[in-house]
């Protein structure tokens, strides 16, 4: 991912200059091409915090556009900010000013504003991912984050315990970074610790927040910390600044959580595993929706393990170190979960657990 393939917001710029979404010809590299679409409106995915090239949520996310676009003959383009949180209201009024037939947010922290300016442009369709917004035109794109978080607080809590592998040691300590604390993140956190305490009560689990979401030097030194503290496992849930996790376990001999995009192969053998959320079938879904005309204004999708839009990854790289029996564990847990045996907790919808302040 080049962050120059997406088109940047500057506040001063009399619009928002969609050239790649509303030219006759438009660059591969963002995704349009000719065919059944042609005639509906360009489309734009507005990237969160973090930005293009984080190798996790936006990436994943712009993977699926990109597909999406190609499979559907439609036009788009990826919008960036500097400040995509300050500057939300103003990009996406700039991108209903431009006309365009389907606008997919995926800054979470627009829930509030967008519904104000969907109802401003009734001829856009908007998609807000993360988070819920009304409006006839607006649909809300939920993952079951913290489904897919239990199960690698099971298996973490579950392999801190297998010191036979050399990237154990025999402290039973894990650990989570949180990019930002929020209820959208804090799902993770909180469905990853119940996972643990589950498993094995007497696993500790450290947590922290890099309040960055494009920062390696701050996960790097966080998960150090941890690592530092007797941690073996640490899950990142930050975005970019993930990145410093992983290399962070690789120099300490331990193991990663990744997130979003599949992450094993950052760093072979030391990410356990990735808690996956599929942003790319959400992106796939959305824009084929919108091409059929039957774009699902109004509703909330709800993705989670039992849609397939969480789960592992399918530990390529470290299922000798877990060992199949952990991994038929992990597969009950998660059949389980499907079956409403186990309930997971849900902090955007629960609040808070007394085991978690989010805090």
């Amino acid at each position: 991912m080049k962050k120059r393939h997406a088109l940047v917001f500057v506040p001063a710029a009399a619009s928002l200059l969609l050239l790649s979404a509303c030219s006759g010809g438009t660059s591969s590299d963002a995704g349009s091409t000719s065919g059944t679409g042609d005639s509906l409106a360009p489309t734009a995915l507005v990237v969160a915090q973090g930005g293009l090239g984080d190798e996790s949520y936006n990436d994943y996310a712009y993977t699926g556009y990109q597909k999406g676009l190609k499979d559907n003959g439609l036009e788009g383009t990826p919008i960036e900010s500097d400040d995509i949180v300050g500057q939300g209201e103003q990009v996406l009024r700039r991108a209903g000013d431009e006309g365009l037939g389907l606008v997919i947010d995926l800054e979470y922290s627009h829930a509030e504003i967008l519904p104000k300016v969907a109802a401003d442009y009734p001829d856009t369709d908007f998609a807000l991912v993360n988070a819920e917004a009304t409006g006839d035109n607006v649909v809300s794109v939920l993952f079951q984050e913290q489904e897919g978080s239990y199960l690698a607080g099971a298996l973490a809590a579950i392999q801190t315990s297998n010191t036979s592998d050399p990237k154990i040691n025999a402290d039973k300590v894990i650990g989570v970074i949180g990019g930002a604390q929020s209820a959208g993140i804090d799902k993770f956190l909180v469905g990853y610790i119940q996972g643990a305490r589950d498993t094995d009560p007497d696993v500790k689990v450290l947590t922290a927040y890099s309040n960055d979401f494009a920062d390696p030097t701050k996960g790097q030194q966080l998960a150090q910390s941890m690592f530092d503290q007797g941690a073996d496992i640490v899950y990142a849930v930050a975005g970019g600044t993930g990145a410093g996790v992983i290399q962070a376990a690789e120099d300490s001999n331990h193991y990663a959580i990744g997130v979003d995009a599949n992450q094993d192969d950052v760093a072979p053998g030391f990410v356990l595993t990735t808690m996956l959320k599929r942003t790319d079938v959400a992106m796939e879904t959305l824009l084929k929706d919108y091409k059929d005309g039957k774009f699902p204004g109004g509703e909330t999708l709800n993705l989670g393990l039992a849609e397939d839009g969480v789960g592992l990854s399918d530990f390529a790289n470290t299922k000798d170190a877990i060992g199949q029996e952990t991994i038929d564990k992990i597969a009950d847990l998660k059949q389980q979960i499907i079956d409403g045996d186990i309930e997971v907790w849900n902090v955007v919808e629960q609040g808070y657990p007394d085991y978690y302040s989010g805090q």
